[in-house]
């Protein structure tokens, strides 16, 4: 058996087509009208086009999550390019949804976020280095209106901001802890007023979360208008367009909120726009990106962030609850290396054999499958298999799948590409054709704020109870008395557990849900809650991705998966 190619490798012998071509395989004609090429292999589309479509009929789509992450690896992106090849392969039309890299994990812990193996999206490292710039556009609107924020109180504070009750921090587009907390202003001209400040990654801004949550500029710019950025010295709210910063810092996004098109290994659309957190934001690709996708194509294969606890619940709970949105299914991603490991087994010790310790972390599938079944789901299981993995490893998962009268799907993918997946897809279009139709919200909109929180916590995390403090509970009260008791939750808490120990593998019950903060998001039109030690502002690991990325002799990136 030779050396097995790195992604990287696989992504610069790909066989790219012109953008055109891809976009003529889905009927979007060649015209400037329709979209605007970013280089040879990307265009945005129009909106002049996507308002052409609006009367056209929705296709079938696909959600797809995973069990709770390990550093064994799960591979959402590589079954949601995968399956969509594979529907391809079987005759469907199809496109994938995909969420923009940050370049956080990009040069922290992660690596590249394009997909793996002959399961990708391409051009790979423009993809993770950059891209269209979507990403700085946003970082650059956010900061606009810290900037504007500041100026207003230095020319005299008309609005009478308390300085003191600035809830408006900047961000930036990489892992950087020495930012989280700051003082500003602290020399200079005699005007200035030293304050407390802090920095949260771009995809943790509401304008990130506003971004892929509107359905045209129009609706961009309102909802940015509606942005909570301080208090004044009465209490009273002031919002982004007291500062008519919704005019401005809406031309820095129109162009990147126009949908972005790219290609997989296998010359089929791809679409890959925004790209917010899972664990700290709502964790899914943007609105107008996944709704052109289903007026042009038969079926749409998008993923969410993490477990199905944090990213499919808010790509329920939030992103559909918003656009109207409804997954015809939902595809779970399990590895049984990963499953071994919720079983207790270390990573050093995971290419054996272990029937006992997959039996053990099998508990972890089982809650998510649970837990996706109480929107009114239909689930399909995707075993990603790895190279280790045993015959009676893979029969006892699909047999486990089986008993729950759950089906599931050994996928190749990574090495096959398309082909790997196409009893995948042979399963999910039989699911889509059943059409069960019984999709639910897990709580009411008019439930009280608290009681929200608490339903999430007990229904899909195991949680005994939610402990806040009485500062904690009056916000909720006070945002209620705002008008906003209607808005969804976000939670922000670790993507390694059910819980807000990321030591706790498998399903762990009755432990108790700590609420540190919450914050309220009124452009983005949703509450965020801060659990436990989740920061909105990583930090890089001890030994970061950046320390193998460099450029080669050849003039090639080395380093980026």
């Amino acid at each position: 058996m030779g050396a097995v190619k790195t992604d990287i490798e696989i992504a610069r012998k790909a066989k790219m087509r012109p953008i055109k071509d891809i976009l003529a395989k889905i009927k979007v004609p060649d015209t400037a009208k329709a979209f605007s090429p970013m280089g040879r292999h990307i265009a945005k589309i129009n909106f002049d086009y996507l308002n052409t479509l609006k009367n056209k009929k929705d296709g079938n789509l696909i959600l797809v999550t995973a069990i709770t992450p390990t550093p064994a690896g799960e591979g959402k992106t590589t079954v949601s390019v995968g399956l969509n090849d594979g529907l391809n392969k079987i005759g469907k039309k199809s496109i994938v949804c995909l969420r923009e890299p940050s370049l956080g994990p990009s040069f922290g812990m992660k690596g590249g976020a394009a997909g793996g193996g002959y399961a990708q999206v391409v051009p790979m490292e423009q993809i993770n280095l950059h891209f269209t710039g979507d990403f700085h556009a946003i970082t650059s609107a956010h900061n606009l209106l810290s900037a504007l924020i500041d100026n207003h109180i230095y020319w005299g504070n008309k609005l009478n901001i308390d300085d003191k009750n600035i809830v408006w921090k900047r961000v930036m587009d990489m892992n950087d802890r020495a930012l989280r907390a700051i003082n500003i202003n602290t020399k200079g001209a005699s005007k200035n007023f030293p304050r407390e400040d802090g920095f949260d990654i771009t995809v943790a801004s509401e304008v990130m979360a506003i971004f892929c949550l509107s359905n045209n500029i129009k609706d961009l710019e309102k909802k940015i208008g509606n942005i909570t950025i301080a208090y004044n010295k009465d209490g009273k709210p002031i919002y982004a367009k007291d500062l008519k910063a919704q005019g401005p810092m809406t031309v820095l996004l129109r162009e990147a909120i126009r949908p972005n098109v790219t290609q997989t290994l296998e010359n089929n659309p791809a679409f890959i726009h925004g790209g917010p957190f899972a664990n700290i934001a709502h964790g899914c690709n943007s609105v107008i990106a996944t709704k052109t996708a289903l007026k042009l194509s038969d079926y749409v294969v998008t993923e969410a962030g993490f477990g199905a606890d944090l990213g499919a619940e808010k790509f329920i709970d939030i992103k559909c609850r918003k656009s109207g949105l409804k997954p015809n299914c939902v595809v779970i991603v399990a590895t049984i290396k990963a499953l071994k490991m919720h079983g207790g087994v270390l990573k050093d010790e995971l290419k054996k054999e272990n029937i006992e310790a997959l039996k053990k972390g099998l508990v972890n599938l089982e809650k998510h499958i649970e837990n996706v079944k109480k929107f009114g789901l239909p689930v399909v299981v995707a075993v990603n298999k790895f190279v280790n993995d045993t015959n009676t490893e893979v029969n006892t998962l699909i047999d486990f799948c089986e008993n729950l009268n759950v089906p599931a799907s050994l996928c190749t993918h990574w090495a096959d590409g398309g082909k790997g997946a196409k009893d995948l897809a042979t399963k999910v279009i039989d699911i889509c054709d059943k059409n069960p139709d019984k999709f639910k919200f897990l709580y009411d909109d008019k439930a009280p704020l608290f009681k929200k929180i608490e339903t999430i916590a007990k229904e899909l995390y195991n949680a005994s109870e939610v402990v806040a403090d009485t500062k904690i509970r009056v916000q909720l009260k006070d945002f209620e008395s705002q008008g906003y008791g209607k808005l969804p939750i976000c939670i922000a808490k670790t993507q390694y557990s059910f819980s807000t120990d990321p030591n706790l593998k498998g399903a762990p019950k009755d432990h108790v849900l700590p609420v540190r903060e919450v914050r309220l998001s009124s452009g983005a039109e949703f509450i965020v809650v801060v659990c436990g030690e989740i920061m909105t502002m990583p930090g890089l690991p001890r030994i970061p991705a950046a320390d193998s990325i460099k450029i080669n002799k050849k003039g090639e990136v080395e380093g980026l998966f």
